[in-house]
């Protein structure tokens, strides 16, 4: 007869779904195993559903608590396949992660936990992200975003269809990140934004850095060329200095 080892044990109790537990097992190795399996144990969630979105850093799960009820989402760093190189530089610069250590794991780590810093600084500036719940080396537990019964789409998928509304709400994080959480989030896309229901909601913010980074300037400049070139493709014109002109006049009123 044979013997489950410890780690497909605990693998079949918190990821019950064959489809997912094959996709976990095929991605993931035994230590990233056991730091889900930790989490779990403290309560975090219960068990992982199944696969919400896949990138070549990190694949995001649906997990529910204990009750059934409350979901969360898990976004699980890969250790190997993580572009550590772009990593580096977004975290050489931030005062907080000058100590890493050069190693794949260290820098995944230090990855993790950066975006769950950073989406709290996110949430304390009334910027609409994710709410971070916890983080264990390669393991992100936070907030599920949904609309109408699944999760939220990008606005890739689903462009919005007011584009003044969904434009001031950009100018808005825009303005929210750097007054008020003093960070500048330096990856603005349709593919890092939530449509939910007309609400935007910025996901994905590892790579946020702090005001102070070397690159912070450059890192602005280009998210604000990318709102732009998002709002005039769909129609709605905005320049560079149109958008900054914007986010400087929200000074004072967010």
């Amino acid at each position: 007869m044979k013997h489950e080892t410890d780690e497909e044990f605990d693998l079949r109790k918190f990821v019950p779904s064959e489809e997912a537990r094959k996709t976990f097992a095929k991605v993931f190795d035994k230590k990233t195993i056991k730091a889900v399996h930790w989490l779990a144990t403290k309560g975090y969630f219960n068990v992982l559903e199944h696969v919400i979105s896949t990138g070549k850093e990190a694949h995001v799960f649906l997990a529910l608590d204990s009750t059934g009820s409350n979901k969360r989402a898990v976004k699980i760093y890969k250790v190997e396949t993580s572009d550590f190189n772009k990593m580096q530089r977004y975290l050489a610069g931030d005062r907080r992660f000058g100590k890493v250590k050069k190693s794949k794991r260290s820098i995944v780590f230090a990855w993790a936990k950066k975006e769950f810093k950073n989406l709290s600084l996110m949430n304390e500036a009334g910027i609409k992200c994710p709410l971070p719940i916890a983080c264990f080396e390669n393991v992100l537990v936070m907030e599920f975003i949904e609309a109408n019964g699944k999760a939220a789409p990008t606005l890739k998928d689903q462009p919005p269809k007011d584009l003044a509304n969904a434009y001031w709400q950009a100018i808005n994080f825009l303005a929210r990140l750097l007054f008020k959480a003093n960070l500048i989030y330096a990856d603005f896309s349709e593919y890092n934004i939530l449509n939910r229901n007309e609400e935007l909601v910025l996901i994905d913010a590892g790579q946020a850095v702090l005001t102070t980074h070397p690159e912070a300037q450059l890192f602005f400049e280009r998210d604000a060329q990318v709102i732009a070139n998002f709002f005039s493709k769909h129609g709605m014109h905005k320049t560079v200095e149109e958008i900054k002109q914007d986010v400087k006049a929200m000074e004072g009123k967010i």
